[in-house]
């Protein structure tokens, strides 16, 4: 041959050996491939394939690595499949290799797509890594493991079923004590200790014990003011586990010689509870002193101080220089709210009274139709400092005596004149203070949601036209009374609450109604809406959120001036 010799290797396969010029034969399926053997060759080509040891060992590649050839390639993520290491996963009947030191090179192109079809593949692994976990589990402990865990969950049901009875036997137990209050001293005392019995045998109602031990007379926590154990009554509505907490942490707070302002604002921001608002309002407006000490003759004092105002000035109501003040008081005060408080004459006489020495007593501003509706949250919290009725509104306030109603009149004016020393500029002429907040109110809602700037201005809808209100009764009208309440906890927590926090109060309350008020597409509709807003079922929970997204608006934008203007 010229260009080619064909040679016989010893395991009777045909080896092809260039001289000097490449040379290409066919495809195992025969097709031929590059230009045709010259004469002679092919001959010897059809020779060599002759056998099947031929056939097989023909397109067996040489030991020396050819240019552009494939290389034998692993999976990118795995080793090589070691038997020694991975023996556990050879198949049953599948005979072990002979020579497992050293691989056995790839000879044809159909062994080396076998071997190497799976290198990307990341299933098979994972399920032969699967396998291995399988065959190493022991049956015993995965047995054990799962009776252990039906027996724990079995014990949880029967610990909480124990818990409801036993809490079903303590309420059985409490009405029967609070029955045999009238009976006598002699059961009480018995009642009391069983109380501590109790709670001493299982944490599980140490909560009710307490709560139990709290509504008799002699366990109830001494008044922070004098004058109130007079008329507090026995019965206590139960708390939850966290209210009680909360409450604690109000009494301890209280309870030193010298209160941590700071720290009580910190536990007032997300609310305060019932039993220990009056005192912490009172605190929190800078009406009381820090020092318990001192307390009680500031009280003294400052009550003194506002009945020598009323006996001054209250007989000037009618006098021609203060009687137009005095009767716009009067047609005022019946469109307070809420309804059933303000029809009850008592306290028609007492809101007289606040407002016109308020107002005679402030001569910059008088009396402003606004001012009448933040007299209520004090007069009503101020209340429930003497009783323990749920809903106030719903209390004869006339049934109390006459020196508590002065107590409450007096606390109410004081604390009223400290919120209104922040605010004074919303009820100046013109109201300058309302009419600058509603403009910051339309900057601030512009940028955190255009959307609804945009669809109010469309529909001609001007601020000025719904938010005023919202600036001048520090939505009071929008939302129920005792939404309002929770509400002044954390304005009084919050550094000027009540003129810049409830700006940003203001801008999450007017959002969190974005989907109705795009809805209306009608300027008649979108304003009745506004100023009509469906809020009557909301509580704390409400309220919560409200003051959640207040604060997260007033992070981003309160020290960022320039976001007022555009």
């Amino acid at each position: 041959m010229r260009s080619g010799v064909v040679s016989w290797s010893q395991d009777g396969g045909a080896q092809s050996r260039s001289r000097g010029r490449e040379w290409w034969g066919v495809k195992p399926d025969g097709a031929g491939r590059g230009r045709e053997p010259r004469g002679g060759e092919g001959d010897e080509v059809t020779a060599a394939m002759a056998s099947d040891g031929g056939r097989k060992q023909f397109w067996k590649r040489s030991g020396a690595k050819v240019p552009g050839s494939i290389q034998h390639v692993y999976g990118a993520q795995h080793p090589p499949f070691d038997p020694l290491l991975h023996g556990t996963l050879i198949k049953p009947g599948s005979k072990p290799p002979t020579t497992p030191v050293k691989l056995k090179k790839v000879s044809t192109f159909q062994e080396f797509e076998s071997n190497t079809s799976d290198a990307w593949d990341l299933g098979d692994d994972d399920d032969e890594l699967l396998a291995i976990a399988a065959e190493n589990l022991n049956t015993d402990v995965v047995m054990e493991t799962a009776h252990k865990v039906i027996q724990n969950h079995s014990k949880l049901q029967e610990q909480h079923k124990f818990q409801e009875e036993y809490l079903q036997e303590e309420k059985q137990v409490e009405s029967a004590e609070l029955t045999s209050i009238a009976c006598g001293d002699n059961r009480l005392v018995k009642s009391v200790s069983e109380g501590h019995t109790s709670s001493s045998t299982d944490n599980a109602s140490e909560n009710s014990s307490m709560q139990r031990s709290q509504s008799l007379p002699q366990t109830s926590t001494p008044p922070l003011v004098s004058g109130m154990a007079d008329y507090n009554p026995s019965v206590t509505p139960a708390l939850t586990e966290r209210e009680a907490s909360r409450l604690d942490k109000f009494k301890q707070l209280l309870a030193g010689p010298n209160t941590d302002l700071e720290e009580l604002r910190k536990l007032s921001w997300s609310g305060i509870p019932k039993r220990v608002r009056p005192i912490a309002w009172k605190l929190l407006s800078g009406y009381l002193p820090a020092n318990v000490d001192r307390r009680e003759s500031t009280l003294k004092r400052k009550r003194k101080e506002y009945f020598a105002f009323v006996e001054q000035y209250y007989d000037s109501r009618n006098d021609e220089n203060h009687q137009d003040t005095y009767r716009q008081i009067h047609i005022d005060i019946p469109r307070m709210s809420p309804e059933v408080l303000r029809l009850q004459p008592k306290v028609t006489e007492i809101f007289e009274r606040i407002l016109f020495i308020w107002a005679i007593r402030h001569p910059a501003s008088g009396y402003v139709q606004g001012i009448n509706d933040l007299v209520t949250p004090f007069f009503v919290v101020f209340v429930c400092e003497y009783i323990e009725e749920e809903e106030v509104e719903n209390f004869d306030v006339s049934s109390l005596p006459e020196e508590v109603l002065q107590n409450i009149e007096a606390d109410s004016y004081w604390c009223m004149s400290k919120l209104l020393d922040g605010i004074q500029d919303n009820y100046t002429f013109a109201q300058p203070g309302i009419q600058k907040k509603v403009k910051m109110l339309e900057e601030l809602v512009s940028r955190i949601d255009e959307q609804v700037h945009r669809h109010l201005d469309q529909h001609e809808v001007k601020y000025l036209q719904f938010a005023f209100r919202w600036m001048n009764n520090l939505l009071m009208r929008e939302v129920p009374l005792r939404c309002t309440i929770r509400l002044w906890d954390t304005y009084q927590s919050e550094p000027e609450g009540f003129s810049h926090f409830h700006l940003y109060v203001c801008a999450a309350f007017l959002v969190r109604w974005r989907k109705e008020i795009l809805e209306e597409k009608d300027f008649q509709e979108l304003l009745i809406f506004l100023q009509n807003l469906p809020t009557v079922h909301w509580g704390n929970e409400e309220i919560s959120v409200l003051l959640a997204e207040a604060y997260r608006l007033k992070f981003a934008f309160a020290d960022a001036p320039n976001h007022y203007k555009r």
